[in-house]
């Protein structure tokens, strides 16, 4: 659960370290289910440098704030499966009149590195949005 955590709070707070933690180092990230529904493509990233990198870039113009709610983890040996809602709330920095507000169900594989957990691949898919899709994609 504390890898998702430090997921999320890496984005909003623009830890790139942090967020770096949270993530194998052949980690993959998948948000097509999430970003079709809001009307965009976005890729399948492999390779935690890649998905930092990415997160950055793509979020870099926008305030950020997710919530994990409704986690349900299955361990199994060094390995385990998480399922969570997250709320994630995107407002531009140049224009706080606009956000974009989704909630989206997180599948999570992570493996167990030595005393942390850490995430080797995430799913994304959108339950519900509401807002200006324009948001996540500089329009």
């Amino acid at each position: 659960m504390d890898a998702l955590y430090r997921f999320a709070a890496g984005i909003d707070l623009r830890d790139q370290r942090l967020l770096a933690s949270s993530l194998s180092e052949d980690a993959v990230s998948d948000f097509r289910p999430a970003a079709a529904k809001a009307g965009f493509d976005y890729p399948v990233i492999k390779g935690r440098e890649a998905i930092v990198s990415a997160l950055a870039v793509s979020l870099a113009t926008l305030d950020t704030t997710h919530s994990v709610t409704n986690p349900r983890v299955t361990v199994d040996g060094d390995r385990a499966r998480l399922d969570a809602l997250v709320e994630a709330q995107h407002v531009p920095r140049d224009d706080v009149t606009r956000h974009y507000l989704m909630t989206n169900r997180y599948d999570v594989e992570l493996k167990r590195d030595g005393d942390v957990w850490v995430i080797t691949r995430t799913t994304v898919d959108n339950i519900w949005r509401a807002g200006d899709p324009g948001v996540l994609t500089a329009l």
